[in-house]
Parts: structure tokens; C-alpha cells; sequence
């Protein structure tokens, strides 16, 4: 089935021993903690949290690791899987956890979750950048760190939402962790590693309200701010058309074509109205972006009164180099159907579909679908 979910599974087998025999702490101390008669407890919090998904089963696919970091509890859950990475030894290391993060990213997923503690996050956080969204289950002796959800069962809910396609939001959040031999002497040494993108609880409604709903006159103020805020230098800006992008022209006080495509760099008017030849020279062997939103009711981004966006381009400017804005009530118009691309080259359309993360406010964003016309 090409549109299943692709989930990745990383547990920490050691994670969180050191808890129920007083060493505050499992880092560098899991053989001392079974040693004390500590249990594993990692791997039967997975099982709690991908209990939650077995209605689900025929809608994703796991992407794991061999043994005991992810291969068993599919097995004793009776999940789909492919491996990606296989430990050298039984006994994991930290090292271990960052070569299976890094091939599972790799391989492409939806969204990696992981079973451990804050030394788990932090070790995932050193490898994994922001175009993989993680979320954690809580497994590990100390949970400062914002990636984790508040349960194993509230991680395995959040994670059915997102296989039924729902508007999820995400969010950066901290990872944090202490120092565990100043833990044991009675000082606590909080230390903040970074930030991973993590699928919050769904927000319906934006910050700024009118009459109790999202006002889209207000949200695309929010949203052309916001992406004006970000634009780099010395990239091209390919700007789509429709009225979402017109906004973002208008907040840089650029003339716009609501009907074509334009390129912007360093805030300046490049190019106006330009056609598929233009903009592939303009784009190729050049630092690129694409922003671009989606017709509403419809669901198209690509074929759809855009045709200079040719396959060519697109492919110039790569997928992880699009941006796509809307706002949430025009995402909730399509009840549910994915968004579209109908780009002339069914490779392309194939290439491109699975979840593409949607700016729908200031630096506000949710999960929604890009769809394929074969799949299941």
C-alpha cells in the first residue's frame, strides 16, 4: 500500500533501570542497576503505547531496529517491520542509538518515536534535524526534556491521530537533561541540548480570534510575518500564486502577481510573472525555496493554475525546499482528503506524496497528507 504511514521505533533497552534500585539514573550504569535486580521496563512501555494502534495496523509500517531496540515488540505485537540498523552487540550503547536514528531518518519516516529518557533524546537530538518529527515515550528515570509525551498511552494516541490523517500540530521543544553524578550528590544541573520538532496536542483555533473562530484575515497577517521573519539571504524565493502568497508579497511590499509566479532574493523583485523556462534558469545551481499554498476545497498544490512550476523546477528546487502555507480552516474544508499534485510526471506525484508539514500561523505548523492517485 504506497500511502501508508511509515512509523520509526527506536527503544532503549537500559533506559530508566536505574530508577527502582535508587541510582538516579541509567547513564553508563545499566549493569551496576541489573546487578541490583532492576527490570527492563523500556520495551513493555513501547507495548503500551503501540497497543494503542493495532486497529490501525494495515495503515502504516514500522522502520526499527534489530533485538531488543524495536524488532521484539513488533514481533510480539504482530507489526509490519523492516529493519534499518542492527547493534553489533546485545548490550546497546549510546552509539547504537545515534547510528539507528541516523538510518531510520534516512530511510524516510513519518515520524521516528522512541521509547527512553532525556540521555535517549539527547543522543537522537545529536543526529536527527529538524526535517524528521520524533516523539518519546516516557521510559527513562528523568523526564525533563519537552519531546516526550505525558504517557506511553497518551504517545500511542497521539500517534493514531496522526495515521488517521488528523490536523496535528507541531512544535520545537526543549531537550534538556542533568548532570546524574551531581544528581546522586543532591545538585541538580539541568543543561539544555537543543530542540526537536514533536507533534503537539491539535490546536483548532489560532491565538488571534474573532467572534470564537479563526479569522483568515488576521492568520495570513500572522502567517506572511512570520515567513518574512525567516527568509534567508542570498536565496531564491520562487513565490506561488493565489492570495495566501500575496500576503507574504505585500508584508515585504513587493508588487505581486496573483496569477503567476514571481522570485524574490534578499528582499528585492527578481523576476515577475515568469514563465517554466525562466524560473528553471533562474532556480538551477542556485540556493532555492518554493512557497507556495493550496486551492482551496480542491486540495491542489501542484497543476492547478501553476503550471510554471514545472516538473523541472520542482525537482531544481527539491521537496524539502517547498513551503506550503494555509490556514487551518482551509486545510478543515477538505474534510479529510489529501492534497494533490498533479505535476504531468507521475514519477514526480509519486516522489512527493506522504506528510508535508503545513504553516498555518506564526510559526505555527501541522501535519497534513500529500496524496498519490494509485494509492490504496
Amino acid at each position: 500500500m504506497i500511502n501508508q504511514f511509515r512509523l520509526g521505533l527506536i527503544i532503549n533497552p537500559v533506559a530508566g533501570l536505574g530508577g527502582s534500585v535508587a541510582l538516579k539514573g541509567s547513564d553508563n550504569m545499566a549493569q551496576a542497576a541489573i546487578a541490583l535486580g532492576a527490570e527492563p521496563m523500556a520495551q513493555q512501555r513501547a507495548l503500551v503505547a503501540l497497543n494503542q494502534l493495532l486497529e490501525l495496523t494495515e495503515q502504516f509500517e514500522v522502520l526499527t531496529v534489530a533485538g531488543d531496540m524495536g524488532e521484539a515488540v513488533c514481533q510480539q505485537l504482530g507489526l509490519k517491520y523492516k529493519l534499518c540498523y542492527s547493534p553489533a552487540a546485545s548490550h546497546t550503547t549510546a552509539a547504537d542509538t545515534e547510528q539507528a536514528a541516523m538510518a531510520i531518518a534516512a530511510a524516510g519516516v513519518d515520524l521516528l518515536l522512541f521509547a527512553g529518557g532525556d540521555g535517549t533524546a539527547r543522543n537522537l537530538c545529536a543526529v536527527i534535524n529538524d526535517s524528521t518529527t520524533v516523539l518519546g515515550i516516557p521510559a527513562g528515570c528523568k523526564i525533563h526534556s519537552g519531546v516526550y509525551a505525558i504517557s506511553p498511552q497518551a504517545a500511542g494516541k497521539l500517534v493514531q491521530r496522526l495515521i488517521k490523517g488528523e490536523l496535528v500540530t507541531l512544535q520545537d521543544a526543549a531537550v534538556m537533561d542533568i548532570d546524574e553524578v551531581a544528581f546522586r550528590d543532591g545538585v541538580v544541573k539541568a543543561r539544555r541540548y537543543g530542540e526537536m520538532r514533536i507533534p503537539a496536542e491539535l490546536r483548532y483555533v489560532q491565538s488571534v480570534k474573532a467572534g470564537g473562530k479563526e479569522s483568515d484575515e488576521l492568520v495570513l497577517d500572522d502567517l506572511a510575518a512570520y515567513v518574512s521573519s525567516i527568509m534567508q539571504d542570498n536565496v531564491r524565493y520562487v513565490m506561488g500564486s493565489g492570495s495566501t502568497v500575496a500576503a507574504v508579497m505585500a508584508e515585504l511590499g513587493l508588487n505581486n502577481t496573483l496569477l503567476g509566479v514571481d522570485v524574490i532574493e534578499n528582499g528585492q523583485l527578481l523576476a515577475s510573472d515568469v514563465t517554466a523556462a525562466q524560473l528553471l534558469a533562474l532556480v538551477s545551481d542556485y540556493p532555492s525555496k518554493l512557497i507556495i499554498t493550496l486551492i482551496g476545497g480542491q486540495g491542489h498544490i501542484f497543476g492547478r493554475g501553476n503550471q510554471q512550476l514545472s516538473p523541472a523546477v520542482i525537482k531544481a528546487i527539491g521537496r524539502d525546499n517547498i513551503m506550503l502555507l494555509a490556514t487551518k480552516s482551509k486545510l478543515q474544508q477538505l474534510n479529510g482528503r489529501p492534497l494533490l499534485a498533479d505535476t504531468g510526471d507521475q514519477a514526480l506525484d509519486k516522489a512527493l506524496h506522504g506528510l508535508l508539514h503545513v504553516l498555518t500561523g506564526y510559526n505555527d505548523y501541522v501535519i497534513y497528507r500529500l496524496g498519490y492517485e494509485d494509492e490504496d
